[in-house]
């Protein structure tokens, strides 16, 4: 099944869901365990009838939902295809049959409490470091390059965060190479950001925010503020 865009995912109109990184996000509140359970079922069983299903998490107060397409068809521009973790069709859809579901049991959204973390690593060399990190994080030679063409760590689980290899220049001064990547719903990225400065943090660099955001804490280690704005729809 093809990838959706961004401008088509927005064009959905999910509006108790969030797109970050991959796939799509959704946090509904529930008053208690029964309740969350009760939910949890409805949205397995309409997952039956789609053949689809999402990663789902209980936790004190709510149930965060995320959907998310494990072979879907990106296609470059030369008509190379590649297999990739993304939303796709039968995602927007299930998402839409869990809004209705939600609200047919009396439980609010909380799309802006999404969230969702990847590390970074910037290097020269991702084809040989990969399978180091692969071993570390999930000790599964198959998560290097799992879900997408690049040699990106995305342990099948859902245990550890994704871990991505960004470019770098062996030549250039030593320097942070490591980065945490926080994923937010985009009406939350100011919000954020006046948090981190709050707390001490510096911006070092808005230039493509608000999608991007870099934060610096005190000692100069940095980290990213990040929102899919392709995809956003207006709220």
């Amino acid at each position: 099944m093809d990838m959706l865009m961004g401008e088509q995912i927005a064009a959905a109109g999910l509006t108790d869901w969030r797109k970050l990184a991959q796939g799509l996000h959704a946090r509904y509140l529930v008053a208690d365990f029964g309740s969350a359970a009760r939910f949890v079922a409805a949205v397995g069983d309409a997952g039956d009838e789609l053949g689809h299903h999402p990663g789902v998490s209980i936790g004190d107060g709510f149930v965060d939902l995320r959907l998310v397409t494990d072979d879907a068809v990106y296609r470059e521009d030369d008509g190379t295809e590649h297999v990739i973790e993304w939303v796709t069709q039968q995602d927007v859809e299930l998402a839409r049959r869990i809004t209705g579901i939600a609200a047919a049991h009396g439980l609010d959204a909380d799309p802006t409490s999404v969230s969702m973390i990847e590390l970074g690593l910037d290097t020269s060399r991702s084809a040989t470091i990969a399978p180091v990190w692969a071993a570390l994080l999930t000790g599964n030679a198959e998560a290097q390059g799992r879900g997408t063409p690049s040699d990106e760590i995305r342990d099948a689980t859902g245990r550890v965060p994704n871990l991505w290899f960004g470019d770098a220049d062996d030549n250039e001064p030593a320097r942070q190479r490591f980065h945490v990547e926080v994923y937010v719903a985009p009406e939350v990225v100011e919000q954020r950001v006046a948090a981190a400065v709050a707390a001490g943090g510096t911006v070092v660099d808005d230039s493509n925010a608000p999608g991007l955001t870099v934060i610096a804490d005190h000692d100069g280690n940095t980290g990213i503020i990040c929102a899919d704005l392709s995809a956003a729809t207006p709220w």
